[in-house]
């Protein structure tokens, strides 16, 4: 599994439209593709601005297929929507070695 991680920039009244907006266009695009496996949203308690994404694919290759016409047709329509492009402030990308479930029942403690 890969990990896009993307951390934005994001005044917290706008907060909710954005995320409204990104579930109707980012999230819904990539659904369109193999590979994608689901999206995670974290807001920070502590930082009110900060907004992080965690998108899974199930390989790298899946998440590069996505062409480069449609990412940047869907960043317009982001932009459009909400009138403004929005401030990724930092962008990794990080392999998943292992992913299990973990329990304690399990005995691993």
């Amino acid at each position: 599994m890969v990990i896009e991680w993307l951390q934005f920039r994001i005044a917290p009244e706008q907060r909710d439209r954005f995320l409204q907006a990104d579930a109707e266009i980012w999230t819904a695009t990539l659904a369109e593709y193999d590979g994608f496996l689901g999206k995670e949203v974290w807001l920070n308690p502590e930082q009110a601005d900060e907004v992080t994404m965690v998108i899974r694919w199930q390989t790298r290759a899946d998440w590069s297929a996505v062409p480069a016409d449609v990412l940047k047709a869907t960043d317009a329509r982001m932009a459009e929507r909400l009138g403004y492009p929005p401030e990724i402030i930092a962008a990794s990308e990080y392999t998943v070695s292992r992913w299990e479930p973990y329990s304690l029942a399990d005995g691993d403690r």
